[in-house]
């Protein structure tokens, strides 16, 4: 009698891993370059907005506040999300609500409809950085995590370079609708691309096992409290007073609920944000220079197109064309070190890197301070900096990371976009009360600068905490 062999199904393919990290690193940067590019287009367009429709300019600065608020809102959620739907879901939802809040903020009729649509940006764009992030982490090896961090941040740096440039050529040319309208294209490219390339989500939960519940007193703690603190922190910074009202008490009232919520999510089983991640020194330090880096560096943004301008009567396109060497600067210098990390010392570079970065703000803080000083001096000098920046905050992000379980790198990278929003907008508050505290004229800006390249210098100090050699 024959007997038949049974039949013996077909291995499925491995997917190479560097195609799966190359595929998301597609998908990601273009995402990340539509959300940067849009925030600092906006920057721009600010006047030309007050003229289109007819209402202050203290009203239509709420076009950012609003995005900012609904950003800090919807950034604690991602490591939720992520563990209810999986990432390739929230990814998909995050860019749908960005693509679709920026249709419609084209096609706004007042101030109050622009304010409310870019609330629904907000809402998109806060979920694509931490989400992005994590999925690069898990699909990278850890020896290269360096590399694709690199990659992957690149637009965060250069696209504050590129978006004045961009902003300005669209007034110039079209309409402040363009501003809006430019995001649909890439919208829809980085949509098709996230369906076609992103590997499938996984269950939620794994049989037997329930889905992650949503800490909800945890989120009504943290998210009110970073908007109120992000805005009593902006209120403050553009009235150059935080003792006043409409700043101090949403600042405060924001400060107690993160408060409060740091106390929960170190007693309960599952919080919204996992803050044991601070108990790792790697983590700890690099959330540490992250969050004094970030304050120094991108609060100090604002002081260069208010220099060309204000100080020295140069268009805002001629203003963001004068920044397009440091942007330059800054991605060459990230490839390099965000590539270096994976071979050296954290502990050498990346104080290193703050220490350039600090140099070239004290330059920029002397040159401004000498009336009618030559632009290429203050170009030069801000390329310096912009060099020690790209060896500093991808570097650190990577080193933060590294050596975390796979499980813990949605909440690493949630953590680590609050981190850094956090310091962002608390450097931008600071240099803006500096500069206007300030007197007047070149003086004040040599002051902004200066206390930019202070808060640098204060990032050497968890930055020495750092480990000392490449982390496995």
């Amino acid at each position: 009698m024959r007997t038949t062999e049974p039949a013996v199904a077909p291995a499925r393919p491995v997917p190479d891993p560097s195609t799966a990290l190359n595929r998301t690193l597609a998908v990601t940067v273009i995402g990340s370059v539509m959300a940067v590019l849009d925030m600092t287009i906006v920057n721009v367009a600010m006047r030309r907005l007050s003229q289109s429709f007819d209402a202050s300019l203290e009203t239509i600065q709420w076009t950012a506040t609003a995005y900012t608020l609904a950003l800090a809102a919807v950034v604690p959620t991602a490591a939720w999300a992520m563990a209810r739907i999986g990432a390739r879901r929230t990814y998909l939802t995050a860019l749908t609500l960005f693509t679709l809040g920026s249709l419609l903020a084209a096609c706004a009729w007042d101030a109050g409809s622009l304010i409310a649509f870019r609330a629904v940006q907000g809402l998109g764009g806060g979920l694509l950085q931490p989400v992005g992030m994590a999925m690069v982490m898990g699909a990278a090896d850890r020896t290269r995590l360096g590399r694709a961090m690199a990659i992957g941040g690149l637009p965060i740096l250069v696209g504050p370079v590129a978006g004045p440039v961009l902003g300005g050529w669209l007034l110039d040319a079209a309409s402040w609708h363009w501003i809006f309208l430019v995001n649909l294209p890439v919208g829809a490219l980085a949509l098709a691309l996230a369906l076609r390339l992103l590997p499938a989500d996984a269950p939620s939960a794994e049989p037997g096992r329930t889905a992650p519940r949503l800490d909800l007193p945890g989120l009504l703690m943290l998210s009110p409290g970073l908007a109120l603190l992000l805005y009593g922190l902006a209120r403050g910074g553009e009235r150059g007073d935080f003792t006043a009202p409409g700043a101090l008490v949403p600042a405060l009232v924001g400060a107690a609920l993160a408060a409060a919520f740091v106390r929960r999510a170190l007693t309960v089983s599952a919080p919204l944000l996992d803050l044991r991640l601070l108990r790792d020194r790697a983590f700890a330090a690099g959330a540490g220079t992250l969050a004094l880096f970030t304050c120094g560096y991108f609060g100090s943004m604002l002081l260069g197109p208010l220099y060309w301008q204000q100080e020295r009567g140069l268009s805002a396109t001629a203003a963001g064309l004068l920044g397009a060497p440091v942007g330059l600067v800054v991605g060459t210098a990230m490839q390099i070190a965000a590539r270096r990390v994976d071979q050296v010392a954290p502990r050498r570079l990346i104080p290193a890197g703050i220490v350039v970065a600090a140099l070239g703000m004290a330059l920029m803080a002397w040159q401004s301070g000498v009336p009618g000083v030559a632009p290429w001096r203050m170009v030069v000098s801000a390329m310096v900096m912009g060099a020690g920046t790209g060896m500093v905050l991808m570097p650190t992000m990577t080193t933060a990371s590294r050596g975390l379980p796979r499980e813990r790198l949605a909440a690493a990278s949630t953590a680590l976009s609050i981190t850094s929003q956090l310091g962002a907008s608390t450097g931008t508050a600071t240099l803006s009360l500096v500069l206007s505290a300030a007197p007047g004229g070149p003086a004040a800006f040599r002051t902004a600068y200066a206390a930019g390249a202070a808060l640098l210098v204060l990032a050497t100090l968890p930055a020495l905490l750092l480990p000392g050699r490449p982390r496995p």
